[in-house]
């Protein structure tokens, strides 16, 4: 699915990334590190908005 173990993505997270393509393929392009800081930051947002906007980032 990933290259990180499903279990480490929060729920959130993995939702957000299923309905954007473009971001979807930009985490999977990122190496270990890169993947691990955006998770690390999905884990710390509070709300749906924030996610989106996280997740998006990702796509450009």
């Amino acid at each position: 699915m990933y290259g990180k173990a499903s279990s480490e993505l929060p729920l959130g997270f993995s939702m957000a990334l299923a309905h954007n393509v473009k971001a979807f393929n930009a985490f999977l392009a990122l190496d270990d590190k890169k993947q691990d800081e955006i998770i690390e930051k999905s884990r710390h947002v509070q709300t749906k908005r924030e996610m989106q906007q996280l997740v998006d980032n990702i796509g450009g």
